[in-house]
Protein backbone atom coordinates (compact mmCIF):
# COMPACT_ATOMS: atom_id res chain seq x y z
CA UNK A 1 0.00 0.00 0.00
CA UNK A 2 1.69 3.33 -1.09
CA UNK A 3 1.62 6.66 1.06
CA UNK A 4 -1.38 7.87 -0.80
CA UNK A 5 -3.35 5.37 -0.05
CA UNK A 6 -2.44 5.37 3.52
CA UNK A 7 -3.10 9.05 3.53
CA UNK A 8 -6.96 8.17 2.26
CA UNK A 9 -7.45 5.93 4.80
CA UNK A 10 -6.01 7.71 7.90
CA UNK A 11 -8.31 10.74 6.57
CA UNK A 12 -11.40 8.30 6.55
CA UNK A 13 -10.71 6.58 9.76
CA UNK A 14 -10.20 10.51 11.01
CA UNK A 15 -14.12 11.01 9.34
CA UNK A 16 -15.53 8.53 11.12
CA UNK A 17 -14.07 9.05 14.60
CA UNK A 18 -15.34 12.69 14.41
CA UNK A 19 -18.56 11.50 13.26
CA UNK A 20 -19.18 9.18 15.53
CA UNK A 21 -18.27 11.68 18.08
CA UNK A 22 -20.09 14.49 17.43
CA UNK A 23 -23.44 11.59 16.67
CA UNK A 24 -22.97 10.39 20.39
CA UNK A 25 -24.09 13.38 21.62
CA UNK A 26 -26.62 14.10 19.30
CA UNK A 27 -24.91 17.10 17.00
CA UNK A 28 -24.42 15.59 13.47
CA UNK A 29 -21.03 15.95 12.14
CA UNK A 30 -20.96 19.12 8.97
CA UNK A 31 -20.13 16.05 6.01
CA UNK A 32 -21.98 17.89 2.71
CA UNK A 33 -22.63 21.40 3.87
CA UNK A 34 -23.63 21.90 -0.03
CA UNK A 35 -26.73 19.17 0.33
CA UNK A 36 -27.62 20.40 3.67
CA UNK A 37 -27.54 23.88 1.70
CA UNK A 38 -30.29 23.00 -0.76
CA UNK A 39 -32.34 21.30 2.03
CA UNK A 40 -31.98 24.76 3.42
CA UNK A 41 -33.31 26.49 0.20
CA UNK A 42 -36.10 24.42 0.14
CA UNK A 43 -37.60 24.83 3.41
CA UNK A 44 -36.37 28.37 4.43
CA UNK A 45 -34.54 27.18 7.28
CA UNK A 46 -30.80 28.22 9.03
CA UNK A 47 -28.28 26.46 9.94
CA UNK A 48 -26.94 26.25 13.35
CA UNK A 49 -22.96 25.43 12.92
CA UNK A 50 -21.56 24.56 16.47
CA UNK A 51 -17.88 24.94 16.13
CA UNK A 52 -16.50 22.94 18.82
CA UNK A 53 -12.85 21.57 20.56
CA UNK A 54 -11.80 18.53 21.66
CA UNK A 55 -11.64 18.30 25.27
CA UNK A 56 -13.14 21.43 25.90
CA UNK A 57 -15.88 21.51 28.70
CA UNK A 58 -17.28 24.79 27.72
CA UNK A 59 -18.01 22.93 24.39
CA UNK A 60 -19.23 19.35 26.10
CA UNK A 61 -21.61 21.54 28.45
CA UNK A 62 -23.16 23.20 25.59
CA UNK A 63 -23.31 20.32 23.51
CA UNK A 64 -25.27 18.33 26.55
CA UNK A 65 -27.47 21.27 27.72
CA UNK A 66 -28.16 22.93 24.56
CA UNK A 67 -26.87 22.15 20.86
CA UNK A 68 -27.24 18.02 21.01
CA UNK A 69 -31.05 18.95 22.32
CA UNK A 70 -31.88 21.29 19.90
CA UNK A 71 -30.32 18.97 17.45
CA UNK A 72 -32.80 16.09 18.38
CA UNK A 73 -35.91 18.36 18.53
CA UNK A 74 -37.75 17.78 15.53
CA UNK A 75 -39.31 20.72 15.90
CA UNK A 76 -36.26 22.56 15.54
CA UNK A 77 -36.98 24.66 12.13
CA UNK A 78 -32.67 24.65 11.55
CA UNK A 79 -30.20 22.04 10.40
CA UNK A 80 -27.71 22.28 13.38
CA UNK A 81 -24.31 20.75 12.33
CA UNK A 82 -20.95 20.23 14.45
CA UNK A 83 -17.85 21.56 13.21
CA UNK A 84 -14.42 19.91 14.94
CA UNK A 85 -11.85 22.97 14.95
CA UNK A 86 -9.00 21.02 15.84
CA UNK A 87 -9.84 18.38 13.44
CA UNK A 88 -9.08 17.31 9.77
CA UNK A 89 -12.00 15.63 8.93
CA UNK A 90 -13.19 15.96 5.21
CA UNK A 91 -16.21 17.87 4.40
CA UNK A 92 -17.70 19.69 1.49
CA UNK A 93 -18.29 23.25 2.05
CA UNK A 94 -20.86 25.57 0.97
CA UNK A 95 -20.35 25.21 -3.14
CA UNK A 96 -19.11 21.84 -2.81
CA UNK A 97 -15.49 21.91 -2.70
CA UNK A 98 -13.60 19.90 -0.88
CA UNK A 99 -12.21 20.73 2.84
CA UNK A 100 -11.79 20.16 6.72
CA UNK A 101 -13.50 20.96 9.60
CA UNK A 102 -10.05 22.88 10.18
CA UNK A 103 -9.68 24.73 7.13
CA UNK A 104 -13.81 25.92 7.74
CA UNK A 105 -12.92 27.11 10.99
CA UNK A 106 -10.40 29.01 9.70
CA UNK A 107 -12.32 30.56 7.26
CA UNK A 108 -14.95 31.75 9.21
CA UNK A 109 -12.65 33.20 11.84
CA UNK A 110 -13.16 30.75 14.72
CA UNK A 111 -10.78 31.41 17.29
CA UNK A 112 -12.99 30.57 20.18
CA UNK A 113 -15.07 27.44 21.40
CA UNK A 114 -17.67 27.14 21.63
CA UNK A 115 -19.07 29.51 18.93
CA UNK A 116 -22.35 28.96 17.20
CA UNK A 117 -22.91 30.62 14.12
CA UNK A 118 -26.25 31.40 12.63
CA UNK A 119 -25.63 30.51 8.52
CA UNK A 120 -28.08 30.74 5.52
CA UNK A 121 -27.99 28.44 2.08
CA UNK A 122 -25.16 30.13 1.18
CA UNK A 123 -23.20 29.89 4.16
CA UNK A 124 -23.69 33.57 5.31
CA UNK A 125 -24.03 34.74 8.61
CA UNK A 126 -27.66 36.06 9.14
CA UNK A 127 -27.82 36.67 12.79
CA UNK A 128 -24.95 37.33 15.55
CA UNK A 129 -22.53 34.69 15.94
CA UNK A 130 -22.40 33.47 19.50
CA UNK A 131 -18.93 33.18 21.23
CA UNK A 132 -18.28 31.27 24.16
CA UNK A 133 -20.48 30.12 26.66
CA UNK A 134 -21.97 32.46 28.14
CA UNK A 135 -24.02 32.58 31.34
CA UNK A 136 -25.65 29.64 31.13
CA UNK A 137 -29.14 31.27 32.23
CA UNK A 138 -29.03 33.07 29.01
CA UNK A 139 -27.60 31.32 26.55
CA UNK A 140 -30.81 28.93 25.45
CA UNK A 141 -31.84 32.65 25.31
CA UNK A 142 -29.24 34.22 22.86
CA UNK A 143 -30.24 30.74 20.39
CA UNK A 144 -33.46 31.38 20.31
CA UNK A 145 -33.46 34.79 19.67
CA UNK A 146 -30.34 34.11 17.08
CA UNK A 147 -32.89 31.01 15.53
CA UNK A 148 -35.57 33.38 15.50
CA UNK A 149 -33.90 36.50 13.59
CA UNK A 150 -32.47 33.72 11.13
CA UNK A 151 -35.57 32.45 10.30
CA UNK A 152 -37.09 35.73 9.60
CA UNK A 153 -34.63 36.97 7.58
CA UNK A 154 -34.92 33.36 5.12
CA UNK A 155 -38.13 33.67 5.24
CA UNK A 156 -38.71 37.29 3.85
CA UNK A 157 -35.90 36.78 1.77
CA UNK A 158 -33.39 38.52 3.42
CA UNK A 159 -30.76 36.13 3.67
CA UNK A 160 -28.60 38.95 2.15
CA UNK A 161 -28.84 41.11 5.14
CA UNK A 162 -25.77 40.94 7.44
CA UNK A 163 -26.31 40.95 11.29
Amino acid sequence: MGPVARDLISLAILACLTIGAARAAGVPAAIDLAADARLMREKRIPMVVFFSRNGCPWCERARREYIGPLAADPATEALVRQVDVDRDAPLKDFSGKETSHRALSRRYNVRLAPTLMFLGPDGEAIAETIVGFRLADFYGTYIDYALAISRDRLRQGDAAARP
